[in-house]
């Protein structure tokens, strides 16, 4: 998992910052073209313009920053509550303080330019305005009475040599830098006095100057020079003169005046625009500052909600972390986005969650052999034919195999949790077997060994049974476990071996003595029964006859048990059970009638794997027992059924023959299978005994019960053609 969600949320400053920067240089732009006419009237409307639209965009992104932060916070998105306090903290910080200087800044802005209007300032620019013009009209004055005076003596003078000599003497008694003579059209008229060097024509009067003096007035006029400097022109009519001629005289201002005249004149007029402008410039002033204390607002309101982010981000990814690790995820690394303590921090995180996924690891390797090594324990016990059961120290049922269960004839299964007591109580059968388990139990013995009969419907069964008291860390006893065998088969094979020798020795001890005796018993009877008396004659021949019938039954209990001694020879081949039981039943049939046989096959029954000749004197022998133990009966009736089972992997024939008789007594149904065990008078108790075995060598099994209505049933187990396809 990678822990991107919070840092992706903390928005790329690099636009942002471009875009705050460049509002910041033209807001100072902004602030020089308030305070500079020419460049307010040519850059403060682009100005204002470019400061609005950033401020917008700005404005904007921090929206969008704050919606974000908002959705963020209503979706409970780890992190987001501890952002928006830090940014609401952030902008407190920053936004109280400067809504404060804002409002004191436009506060003292107002009044430092209501300053700049102060009466005194502006009476005392109109005070020296008044005294400049004042002095200049006294020079004006003056020298307008020099230039009648002079007009004057032109009138007197009389030749034009006299009118140039009075002309240069005015120019230098007046410090005139030109005197010249005009007519009533402005021509010049000789002679003309210059000082000024390289000015071959004097300056002729405009038309003002000759309407002036045609309306019978002095013209006196202050104008500037292209050096920079003022003069001042005037001109007068010559008196007594016809045509009208005019005297006009050019008098330079000295330097001082003409400055001083320039300044006041430029500061009256940029006062005056100055404060036609008083208004608009508080006006542009204050949007000047509030375009800045917005810019710099928005700015901070960003700035806060990114630092928070930046601040938050590694406490959100360590919360996300821990969420990841609570879920087990210990493969969890954080980015380390900074190197401070918060940096540390995470490190820190990930040296954890390294070491965790480490020790997991060995602990999922250590649960990964443990539990190959319970998975091989429990193969070996499902496949282990003993049982095997455990209980801990209270005596509480734990674990059980599949041995358990087909050895108890049970399902442990349903009592696992038990206790032994309560197994005992509820399994009846098995009783003996859980009582003596708990007698060793209470008894805390540390190893022990018994035999146990159990009793059910097919007879006795033997267990061997051993028990050993599994120890703690600390000696004391952790539970128990029990296993046991069930011996029953070893213990008939131990007894058919010794019953077979028996037999064997039987046979040969029998045999050889029951012919002669037979032979002599009948030669007896060949040579003296017609030479003895009527009456001697009839205790030979009930004498002789019954020596050679006992014979005759000897040597069947001899043929008898040397067929029980001998091995068998088993041939396994594919049997037709259902056409083999009609063969034999209606063989039987046809030498007796009184017993009626019903038959219930099951249908598309598979063949049997068994031998013939086997299975067919297993039925013989079967047959014959139901005839002889239903002799006396009303309605003897007999039912063979055949169906078919699943064991495991296989399926099983079961070939079930009951009938209605009077059943097996009870006290025989455990040994009923042993040689020589028998109801009948003249039986040799070896049918069944001999059936077991045939079974047993086809693979087969054989056990006998009573039914609850009556009568006895005989189920032979039988291998089949046929096997379970797995899945898969």
């Amino acid at each position: 998992m990678e822990y991107s969600s919070i840092a992706s949320r903390i928005v790329r400053p690099g636009p942002t910052i471009f875009l705050s920067t460049l509002l910041l240089v033209a807001s100072f732009l902004l602030t020089l073209a308030t305070q500079d006419v020419n460049l307010f009237d040519d850059y403060y409307l682009a100005l204002i313009s470019f400061n609005i639209i950033g401020v917008i965009v700005l404005a904007l992104l921090t929206t969008l920053n704050i919606w974000k932060l908002v959705r963020e916070f209503k979706s409970r998105v780890m992190g987001s509550r501890l952002t928006l306090r830090f940014a609401g903290a952030f902008s407190v910080l920053t936004l109280t303080p400067l809504i404060i200087v804002y409002f004191f800044a436009v506060n003292s802005m107002s009044r430092e330019i209501d300053s700049w209007f102060d009466v005194k300032i502006e009476q005392a620019l109109d005070d020296a305005l008044l005294l400049g013009r004042s002095s200049l009209e006294t020079i004006k004055y003056d020298v307008l009475e020099d230039v009648r005076a002079a007009a004057n003596r032109i009138d007197r003078s009389g030749s034009e040599g006299g009118m140039a000599r009075l002309m240069d003497e005015l120019r230098e008694d007046g410090g005139f830098i030109q005197v010249s003579l005009h007519s009533n059209t402005g021509q010049i008229l000789p002679p003309w006095s210059s000082g000024l060097i390289g000015s071959l024509v004097p300056d002729a009067p405009d038309a003002s100057v000759l309407q002036t003096i045609r309306r019978g007035l002095d013209y006196a006029k202050i104008e500037p020079v292209s050096s920079g400097n003022l003069r001042l022109r005037v001109a007068v009519s010559v008196p007594n003169s016809s045509p009208l001629r005019l005297l006009q005289v050019l008098y330079p201002l000295p330097l001082r005046h003409s400055r001083l005249g320039e300044s006041i004149q430029s500061a009256t007029a940029d006062f005056e625009k100055l404060q036609y402008m008083r208004n608009p410039l508080k006006f542009n002033f204050i949007i000047t500052l509030s375009m800045v204390a917005l810019t710099t607002t928005l700015i901070a309101l960003w700035v806060g909600i990114y630092l928070s982010r930046r601040m938050v981000s590694p406490l959100g990814n360590l919360a996300e972390g821990t969420r990841a690790v609570a879920r087990g995820n210990y493969q969890t690394q954080l980015p380390v986005i900074s190197s401070d303590e918060l940096g540390v921090l995470v490190e820190s995180f990930n040296e954890m969650t390294r070491r965790i996924n480490s020790a997991q690891s060995e602990l999922h390797k250590s649960r990964r052999d443990a539990e190959e090594q319970h998975a091989y324990l429990d193969t070996v016990l499902t496949h282990l034919s003993s049982g095997v059961i455990s209980f801990d120290a209270e005596g509480t049922l734990k674990t059980f195999n599949s041995g358990a269960n087909r050895i108890l004839e049970t399902d442990l299964g349903i009592y696992k949790e038990a206790s032994i007591p309560t197994l005992a109580e509820n399994l009846s059968a098995i009783e003996p077997f859980f009582s003596v388990i708990s007698k060793h139990v209470l008894n805390n013995e540390q190893e022990w060994q018994e035999q146990i009969i159990l009793h059910n419907r097919q007879g006795r069964k033997t267990l061997v049974c051993s028990g050993t008291r599994l120890p703690d860390q600390k000696g004391e006893s952790a539970g128990y476990v029990i296993v046991f065998d069930d011996a029953s088969k070893l213990i008939q094979a131990q007894r058919d071996a010794a019953w077979g020798d028996v037999a064997r020795r039987l046979a040969h001890e029998i045999k050889n003595p029951l012919t002669p005796i037979q032979l002599s018993a009948e030669r007896i009877r060949r040579k003296y029964l017609d030479q003895i008396d009527q009456t001697e004659k009839a205790n030979l021949d009930r004498a002789t006859r019954t020596i050679i019938e006992q014979v005759e039954s000897m040597k069947t209990l001899v043929n008898a048990f040397s067929e029980y001694a001998q091995p068998v020879q088993i041939k396994i081949q594919k049997v037709d059970l259902h056409q083999l039981i009609r063969d034999v039943v209606e063989l039987h049939q046809q030498q007796q009638n009184q017993t009626r046989y019903t038959f219930q096959f099951q249908h598309n029954l598979p063949d049997v794997l068994a031998d013939p000749a086997a299975l067919r004197q297993i039925l013989n022998n079967l047959i014959l027992n139901t005839k002889d133990g239903l002799i006396g009966m009303h309605d003897p009736q007999a039912r063979i059924s055949t169906y078919l089972v699943t064991k495991k992997e296989r399926q099983n024939v079961i070939l079930e023959f009951s009938d209605n008789g009077p059943g097996f007594p009870p006290e025989l149904l455990e040994k009923i299978f042993d040689p020589y065990v028998t109801t009948k008078e003249k039986g040799t108790g070896l049918g069944l005994a001999i059936s077991r075995r045939l079974t047993s060598e086809m693979g087969g099994n054989i056990h006998v019960e009573n039914q609850r209505d009556g009568g006895a049933t005989v189920i032979i187990e039988l291998l089949a053609d046929a096997h379970i396809e797995k899945n898969g």
